[in-house]
């Protein structure tokens, strides 16, 4: 990172504290932050639902959620946007529990590899690929939301960590967890 765009980044950061106080007494002063995270909130919930409806809905309900908690909101050294996120992990996660709908996963080659290569190291990339969606399935949503986050987000540790309320070696930890619960279900055939 360059001196300018840290310099710049130092004052994003110190625009949004101010906008986020402002908010807290002023419900117009959120309109900056609405504009600056929309589209991440709103790309993050369809990844997850596939349905641009249905990601338009929670994506509102995750701002107005936010807007009238903001008040609550204090300025601790996380970032503003991992409570907007985590808004929407729940508001995501109560969507299916509602709806009873099962989460639709799209999985790319390159996802399958970089799961290989953490659960295993013979070669039956093949099989992995083939049993990959039933093996996911049998993931609790926290499970799940963690080998999402990991491996078809590229999250780092502290991201997920953020996300999810978590620390970054608990996001770890769990997240190791459940790969280990994946390859055991993959090598005893437990699908």
């Amino acid at each position: 990172m360059s001196e300018t765009e840290y310099q710049n980044s130092d004052l994003n950061q110190e625009q949004e504290a101010i906008d986020i106080r402002r908010s807290q007494t002023d419900p117009e002063a959120f309109k900056p932050l609405y504009e600056k995270y929309f589209k991440k909130i709103f790309l993050f919930t369809l990844r997850r639902v596939n349905e641009k409806e249905i990601a338009r809905d929670i994506t509102q309900q995750v701002f107005l959620k936010a807007l009238n908690s903001i008040r609550k909101f204090q300025l601790r050294g996380l970032p503003f946007s991992a409570w907007l996120f985590r808004i929407a992990v729940n508001e995501c996660n109560d969507y299916f529990r509602k709806t009873k709908k099962a989460r639709l996963i799209t999985i790319d080659e390159q996802v399958t590899e970089s799961l290989f290569e953490e659960m295993m190291a013979d070669n039956r990339l093949d099989e992995l690929n083939a049993k990959l969606p039933a093996i996911l399935k049998t993931l609790s949503p926290v499970e799940l939301q963690l080998i999402e986050f990991r491996f078809f987000e590229q999250r780092s540790f502290r991201e997920i960590g953020l996300l999810l309320d978590l620390t970054e070696t608990y996001a770890k930890v769990k997240t190791y967890r459940a790969l280990d619960k994946m390859k055991n279900r993959f090598l005893n055939d437990k699908i």
